[in-house]
């Protein structure tokens, strides 16, 4: 038992990160009915800024809390700067234009930014190790026979933290509505005075600095940095998603949680470890099958 509650505490976190980059493919979603592919690769922008970020900080400075938070602005900053940049030029151009048009799009996006970082003028094709930045971040308390690491804490601490700050921007300001309006109807939007390509633009910006967040909390957990580490959390994320409900916020969370635990639970098992990615497509093609809408998503009826 205690064994199984280990596990599921060590679930938390992973999930938890999961969940942040979750959040940005619904919100995309939620608003332009299309899965942004890029985004697993905006993460690893995040990651890699945050190694910059921290790489000159450290030279002149001790890991601290200070230079925790100095790492997370920053590759916000970037990570919403670049989510900008995509929405821009790679996404708006094809808004008209047939879904699998800007799948295309989207996974062209991925493939640049992924060989783009391989060059050695960015970052190069080696991984790299992502410095300590936080003084106490291999701590550990012990609560009866359970291990809590400090770190697995601050990572949920974070995305709870960041989701009660958007569902309230979402429910209660005026920007939240406009995207609230422009998710349930664009062109309606427009006429009622709400510059759908601004809140568009909002969306993008949002999402990819939370995906900058789970990158910098993916590199103080699993310190290893490359241009490819946003590929498998990415997919993941996805069906995070999916399983609660695409589209929704809290459903998008839900899902990182429950995939975190489901996969760290079956790679805890003996010989698990070599099938815990795998368990991230069985439990969409389940969800898929029994659910499509997800856990908390609602299904839409079209008059045809």
């Amino acid at each position: 038992m205690i064994e199984l509650l280990q596990q599921l505490i060590n679930g938390l976190s992973l999930g938890a990160i999961y969940a942040l980059v979750a959040i940005g493919y619904t919100m995309v979603y939620g608003v332009l009915r299309f899965i942004n592919f890029a985004h697993g690769d905006v993460f690893m922008v995040g990651a890699v800024t945050g190694l910059y970020v921290a790489n000159v900080y450290l030279k002149d400075g001790e890991p601290s809390t200070l230079a925790f938070f100095l790492v997370l602005i920053c590759a916000m900053l970037v990570c919403g700067v670049l989510g900008f940049v995509i929405e821009l030029l790679a996404y708006r151009p094809l808004r008209g234009r047939p879904r699998l048009t800007v799948l295309i799009t989207a996974i062209g996006v991925s493939l640049f930014l992924e060989y783009s970082f391989q060059h050695k003028a960015i970052f190069g094709p080696n991984a790299r190790a992502f410095p300590p930045i936080l003084p106490w971040v291999d701590s550990i308390a012990i609560v009866g026979d359970l291990l809590i690491f400090w770190i697995d804490v601050l990572v949920v601490g974070v995305t709870v933290v960041l989701t009660i700050a958007l569902s309230a921007m979402i429910k209660f300001t005026k920007v939240g509505m406009a995207i609230r309006a422009v998710s349930y109807n664009s062109d309606t939007a427009a006429l009622m005075g709400i510059n759908a390509n601004r809140a568009i633009s909002l969306t993008f910006v949002v999402g990819s600095m939370l995906a900058a967040v789970a990158g910098v909390l993916w590199a103080c957990k699993y310190p290893n940095v490359h241009p490819l580490m946003g590929l498998m959390p990415g997919i993941k994320a996805f069906v995070a998603a999916v399983l609660g409900g695409i589209g929704s916020i809290h459903g998008a969370v839900l899902g990182g949680l429950l995939l975190g635990m489901v996969e760290t639970l079956v790679g805890g098992l003996e010989g698990g470890s070599q099938y815990k990615d795998a368990v991230a497509f069985v439990v969409l093609i389940i969800m898929l099958l029994l659910r499509p809408s997800g856990l908390l998503g609602q299904t839409l009826h079209e008059k045809v």
